[in-house]
């Protein structure tokens, strides 16, 4: 009987024993309680507490924590605009008093302070200017967080604006602002493309006219050359100028049909193939060169009579 008695006493010993001592995770406060009423914050690693006077209260974690808040609020040029702002903060190992006792909620502290002065800092700025500064905004709410959590046991590490998101039509606007300002830019390049096109075009034309026209002049030339030469030539066989004219324009006009003969896909000329028609055109020639002659020799004659009566 004796024996059966000892296992229950054994085991509420165990349990009781077991009572007096509780583990504290690293990085973790435990704020600990004796009636009711505040006795010790205990840290890292087995503590001691008295079973039914002793109780623990709550547990705070000493680590680096992140709290994202979303703030709704509008710029100055009346645009509506959500901020997400990240708030890390951490418990300071010395206050922890402060932080478990001072405030119930300690989320909802941080938020109405990002809200408060987010509220406070977008409304002076335009939208262009809240995304260059959202730097500057997150310095103003750590500056705000940090004077009035620090009483309260809470450091704030970081505060860093996210994200930044307006209204979806502004949005769509902005995409459009930025489509056109570049579509310009493009135009603007293609203009000055196609202005260099047309420039280096003309350019070219004119030196291929140039050399045209050079190798025409050149052409001329010698045949002009080959003409007095060959005059020469028949004149040395007792031959005068005037036969020798007739007898190179013939040869030159049946030289023009035989040209022309050889080309297959030539449109229909009609000439005249006769030899009468190299003397008649030469005739024709002649008859031009001397009226154009007497024309100008007039013209001159009438220039002089003008400037002789002045």
């Amino acid at each position: 009987m004796g024996n059966y008695l000892f296992i229950p006493i054994a085991f509420v010993a165990l349990v009781i024993l077991f009572k007096f001592f509780f583990i504290v995770k690293q990085q973790t406060a435990v704020a600990v309680e004796r009636f009711g009423r505040f006795h010790s914050i205990r840290n890292s690693g087995l503590q001691m507490k008295i079973p039914i006077v002793d109780r623990i209260a709550g547990r705070l974690s000493l680590k680096i924590q992140q709290l994202d808040v979303i703030v709704e609020t509008k710029t100055l040029d009346d645009v509506f605009v959500k901020l997400k702002v990240s708030v890390q903060y951490v418990v300071i190992r010395e206050k922890v008093y402060e932080a478990f006792y001072q405030l119930e909620y300690p989320h909802d502290q941080i938020t109405s302070y990002v809200f408060d002065v987010v509220r406070a800092e977008v409304p002076k700025m335009k939208l262009d200017d809240v995304f260059v500064k959202k730097d500057d905004i997150a310095i103003a709410v750590k500056s705000e967080l940090q004077d009035a959590m620090l009483d309260y046991g809470f450091d704030i590490i970081k505060t860093l604006v996210t994200d930044i998101d307006p209204d979806a039509q502004v949005k769509a606007a902005m995409n459009r602002i930025n489509a056109s300002e570049r579509e310009k830019i493009a135009a603007q390049f293609e203009g000055d493309a196609q202005r260099i096109l047309i420039v280096e075009k003309a350019k070219a034309e004119a030196e291929s006219k140039r050399l045209q026209g050079q190798g025409i002049a050149d052409q001329r030339r010698e045949i002009a050359r080959g003409l007095e030469e060959s005059v020469e030539v028949l004149n040395k066989v007792g031959i005068n100028s005037q036969e020798a004219s007739a007898l190179i324009v013939v040869t030159q006009h049946y030289d023009t049909l035989q040209a022309i003969g050889e080309e297959t896909d030539t449109n229909l000329i009609l000439l005249p193939n006769s030899p009468q028609a190299g003397s008649d055109m030469l005739n024709n020639m002649v008859a031009s060169f001397t009226a154009s002659n007497q024309i100008g020799e007039a013209m001159r004659r009438k220039q002089n009579e003008k400037d002789s009566e002045a």
